[in-house]
Formats: structure tokens, sequence, C-alpha cells
């Protein structure tokens, strides 16, 4: 590790190719030893501030400052890190322990492809911290891997000595490794020292206070306003009521009534500037007050009941998992209004039941909402051109559905690459224009910001149609589903579904 792993940002901005607004713009501040949490909405700009500070993209202007020796832990885990043979094969002591620690068999590499997105990012994290870098930068650790697992690899990033920066929607996570936390909210950024539900807190009391002080702004700026309004009313008569035409020449009170307003003229005027003064200043307090925009969220599905006597029915059997294993399950079957969780450690076959059940669906395609645990690139280029191609009256309501789980639209559309949090929202927006019968979701919480799971997850909970879920949220589970069907392992690493 190099000596001085210190990294700062100085005027940091970033537009991406073809959009007409920064994601951020002047952005400065500074990473010390430890953890910072990079925290915001999905599109918000974490992935892409996490891959500027590793290096891996360059800014559109400002700079970088600090160590270069950086790692990058992307979300997708499609293929093994490039000297991850070096890792599994080094027999230091500390490559050793850090093997043990999380799990990481000598043939995960020969075995990559069959592995479960959980033991690829165990796998991904440990070649990072085996490499020692100066600044490590981890895109959503926490996503695939079970809770055992999780408590492994917190413990492993507990050690790690240099800066490190971390992009999570896992509030505990947050809470047990950062120092600090960049809260993204563009063109916004504010370093708020503490974990997650710190500078939430944080946040809320400052929202309130800033809401208080505008609302005191916009009161004081009216009040001036009125009181200028009717002085101008009152100068606009005066030159009326000054004028001595058509007064009797006998009427020495009237005349002397208007020569004494004639002497004060003067000091009517400077009271009139003076008060236009204050207006001016008000107005430019109340533009000064900054409060975050609240964007409403919440979405109802308008699924609807199928009326088939069940959704699928899959005999006793058994599926090859590789290196030999098997996934064996009893009879299963899904009724129209059945709400289950497949559930279990990481590799023990959930999504690989779930490829199987695909197979044997007695719902038509178009009644199904089926989302994978990962999207690949291709099909979120895809899935964006199919929406763009929708006609203005649909594509408004599925852009209305991606706001409401917390989503920019604007920026999504301009977007060549949108983040896996936005394409997954999308996925969810345009299968809901379908009336599902069957909504079949692998690990539905990955990738989404904490906003987005609670709309996600009041949606569903009111939504009549069948579901499927397969995730480790146990809180998210809890609400939704009434029926386990969970995987374990025997001795021989086989598996095996127990209906709970």
């Amino acid at each position: 590790m190099s000596a001085d792993p210190s990294v700062a940002l100085r005027d940091l901005t970033f537009i991406f190719e073809g959009t007409s607004q920064s994601l951020f713009a002047g952005l400065s501040m500074h990473f010390p030893v430890g953890f910072t949490g990079i925290v915001g909405a999905n599109g918000a700009g974490k992935t892409t501030l996490l891959k500027i500070v590793a290096g891996v993209l360059a800014p559109t202007a400002g700079a970088v400052l600090g160590s270069r020796d950086a790692v990058y832990c992307d979300q997708r885990t499609d293929a093994p890190p490039p000297d991850f043979a070096d890792f599994l094969n080094d027999w230091d002591a500390d490559a050793f322990e850090l093997r043990g620690r999380l799990e990481i068999e000598y043939d995960f590499l020969e075995r990559w492809h069959t592995l479960s997105h959980g033991e690829r990012k165990r796998a991904q994290i440990g070649d990072a911290l085996w490499r020692k870098p100066a600044l490590l930068a981890i895109d959503e650790p926490t996503n695939h891997i079970d809770a055992r697992a999780r408590d492994l690899l917190v413990v492993s990033l507990e050690r790690f000595t240099g800066v490190g920066l971390i992009v999570s929607h896992d509030r505990e996570l947050l809470d047990a490794l950062c120092c600090q936390c960049l809260w993204l909210e563009p063109p916004h950024a504010r370093v708020i020292a503490g974990g997650y539900s710190v500078g939430r807190e944080q946040r809320r009391l400052d929202r309130n206070t800033a809401a208080r002080e505008r609302s005191k702004a916009v009161r004081e700026h009216r009040q001036l306003e009125r009181e200028m309004a009717r002085r101008r009313e009152g100068a606009a008569r005066e030159p009326i009521d000054r004028s001595k035409r058509g007064l009797s020449a006998k009427d020495h009170d009237a005349k002397g009534r208007i020569n004494r307003a004639r002497v004060t003229d003067g000091k009517a005027g400077a009271a009139l500037r003076q008060l236009d003064g204050r207006s001016e200043q008000a107005k430019a307090r109340l533009d000064a007050t900054h409060v975050a925009k609240e964007y409403e969220t919440g979405i109802w599905l308008p699924g609807s009941r199928s009326h088939r006597n069940v959704l699928f029915m899959l005999e006793a059997g058994e599926l090859p998992l590789g290196d030999g294993r098997v996934l064996r399950f009893p009879q299963l079957s899904m009724q129209p209004a059945d709400r289950i969780a497949i559930t279990g450690p990481n590799g023990v076959g959930k999504s690989t039941l779930v490829r199987h059940i695909l197979t044997h669906l007695n719902v038509p395609p178009q009644h199904l909402i089926e989302m994978p645990q990962e999207v690949s690139a291709p099909l979120a280029s895809g899935v964006l051109d199919a929406a763009r191609a929708l006609p203005p009256d649909r594509l408004g309501h599925v852009l209305n559905m991606v706001s409401r789980l917390g989503s920019r639209p604007h920026r999504l559309l301009e977007s060549q690459q949108p983040s896996p949090g936005e394409i997954r929202k999308l996925l969810l927006a345009l299968g809901m224009a379908r009336t599902p019968h069957l909504i079949m979701m692998d690990e539905p919480t990955n990738h989404l910001d904490l906003p987005s799971i609670e709309a996600l997850e009041s949606a569903l909970a009111d939504c009549p149609c069948g579901l499927q879920l397969v995730s480790h949220d146990r809180r998210f589970l809890a609400r939704l589903v009434h029926t386990y069907w969970h995987i374990e392992t025997d001795e021989q690493r086989n598996s095996r579904v127990i209906v709970r």
C-alpha cells in the first residue's frame, strides 16, 4: 500500500455525452482513511462518482488528487477478477486467512459460471482485499449474499486500512463501516459525519430548519411587497392630493395642509426607497434558502387474479447444480393467489429452481412480470430502447411509475447506460401495464435505493395476483408472503426443497 492513501476531489464535474445536464458540478471534498458511504437515489451518480475516483472514468472537468493505487469492485460479477488465479494460488498467510474467512474455495475459478452471484461477490471482494490497495471502491457489496456471508464480509471490510468508498442500500452495513457519508442530490452534494442513520436524521433536521427559514423569508417578502404596493398607490395619488387647483382662495386650512405635505415629500420618497431595498434583501434571502425537493413515491400494481386453477405444477424431481451436485424437490405447485418465498443460503440452487419453473408456467407471457437477479447490459439497452419507442401516452404512464419509484425519468431517457436500479424500475413499470397474473422476482431489492424498496413493498402487498420472490431480505418477505420453499444442503452438498 502506498504511504499516503489520502484522496481528494477538486472542482469535479461530470456530464454524460449527449445529455444536457451535469450529474454533479464543482464537487470538492476529502476522503480520509476509513470508509465513506456514497448515498443517493438511483440515477443520482453514485456509481459514476465511484468509477471516477477509482480512475475507471475520466471527469468532464476538475481533478482527483491522491493515490492512483485503486481497485474498483463493480456491481456486476459476470467474469472473475483478472488476477483471481493468483489470489487462489497465493499461500501467503494473509491470502490463506482471507480465503478461509470469506469461504472462497480453490475451485471457484473453474466453476465460476455455476457459482451463485453471492459466491462471486465474496470472491470479487476477497480478491480486492488481497491486493491491499490504497483506495478500495465497492459498489453494492451485499447484493445477492445471504446473512451469514454478509457477516463474513463486514468483518473482512472492517480490517481494511486504506481509503474506502462504498455504495450500498444496506443501512446496517453503512452504519457499521462508514465514518462519513456523501449524500448526492443532483446538483447538490453534502458530506455528513457518521453512518447512514446519523446522516438521515441530520438531513431531516436540516430540511425542517430550512423549511421554517424559507416560510419566514416568504412571509417577510410578501409583507414588504404589500407595504410597498400600498405606498406606491399613495404616491400615485399625491399629485392630485397636493394640488391647490379648485380650492377657494379663502380656504387657508386646506392650503396649509398641502404645503406641509409638500415639505415632507422628500422624506416619503426616501422611505419608499428604503423599503424597496429591504424588499430586495428579503428576496435575496428567499432565493438563498434551499429546501431539497421531496418527490411523491408509491405505486399501485394493477394486477388481476388468474382464472386458471394453477399457475404451474412441477412433479417431484431433481435438477443438476454442477460439480456433481443436484437439487431435489417434492411436487410443487402454485395457485392464482399464492404468495411464495424461495429462501436458502448462496449456491443451493434458488435461481436454478426459478429458471425451471419458468419453463412450466401456465400463464400467458403478456400476464407475467419476471425480473431476473441481474439484468445484462444488452438486455438493459433493449429495455430502454423499447420504452423510448412507446407511444407518448403509454410512455408517459411508464415514466410516471418510474418517478413514483424514486428515479427522475428525464435522466433515465437521456442515459445510455442506466444504473441497475433504474433498469429494474423500468422493467417493473413496463410489466405493470400488462395487468399481471404472476409476478416472479429474483432478489427484487438488489440495486434499489431505500425509498424505492419501501414503495415496491407497499405495491406488492396490495397487488391481488400471484407472487413468487427469491430474497435474503427477511423484513421484505415478512410482509409479503405466507409460504416458504426453503432450500438446504446435506453433507454431500446436495440441495433439497422443504415446504413450510
